[in-house]
């Protein structure tokens, strides 16, 4: 009798192992999420974005995260929906670059019919100060109303690991790694429209999200966006 119940925790406690879809060290769970709040330049409000895992799934030895992404107004009212997924291996999380499209709520694209090819955003749970990281785009195709084509592409480039620093945001205090990068954002129809900004990310171990970013033009900071809450 005693062997049939250590053979049977045995199973449950390989199973619970075996079913555990683990990323950075945390055992990832439908409901999980976590909220970013955003504000212009001046510190004023423009609003928060909630994220929130919907699906969790074992995919060629991944753990793939199915993501819904709200973007809420001042009001705190819901404005937009999208989804988007990251897949997390190793110490590595890649992360679908459509969420950095959905999270800037470009106008142009609200309304076209669109196609997009990622080359995603890859993030580590291990950095080294000074090391280069790979770069990331995303590439769309697609019409606007009346037949008018559309293309769309977010570049991003030259990343680095700058510094690692303390930074205190609503969610609380963490020893940050500060990531640089060039992006550039190019729409074109009938004429090309293209912007270059300057981006920093900074990311804390074991936190599969930014503790805080931020967005500047020509060395003007724009917006910025800091970890609120984790749930």
């Amino acid at each position: 009798m005693k062997k049939i119940i250590t053979l049977v925790t045995f199973f449950i406690c390989f199973q619970i192992h075996a079913n555990a879809q683990m990323c950075f060290g945390i055992n990832m769970k439908s409901g999980m999420g976590f909220e970013m709040l955003s504000y212009n330049a001046k510190d004023k409000p423009m609003g928060k974005l909630l994220y929130t895992i919907k699906e969790v799934i074992n995919e060629g030895g991944a753990t793939v995260l199915k993501i819904e992404l709200q973007s809420f107004n001042t009001k705190d009212k819901l404005e937009s929906t999208n989804s988007y997924s990251c897949r997390c291996k190793g110490n590595e999380i890649l992360v679908d670059m459509t969420s950095m499209m959905a999270a800037q709520e470009n106008p142009m694209l609200k309304d076209a019919k669109m196609t997009f090819t990622s080359n995603d955003l890859t993030y580590s749970d291990n950095y080294t100060i000074g090391a280069s990281l790979k770069d990331a785009s995303l590439k769309g195709e697609g019409e606007m109303g009346g037949g008018m084509k559309l293309e769309y592409s977010m570049d991003m480039k030259n990343r680095k690991v700058e510094s690692q620093e303390n930074i205190t945001v609503p969610s609380g205090t963490y020893n940050a790694y500060k990531i640089t990068s060039d992006m550039t954002v190019s729409t074109k129809t009938l004429m090309n429209i293209s912007f270059d900004f300057q981006t920093v990310s900074y990311r804390a171990p074991k936190i599969l999200w930014d503790v805080k970013t931020e967005t500047y033009r020509k060395g003007k900071l724009m917006s910025y966006t800091v970890l609120s809450k984790v749930f």
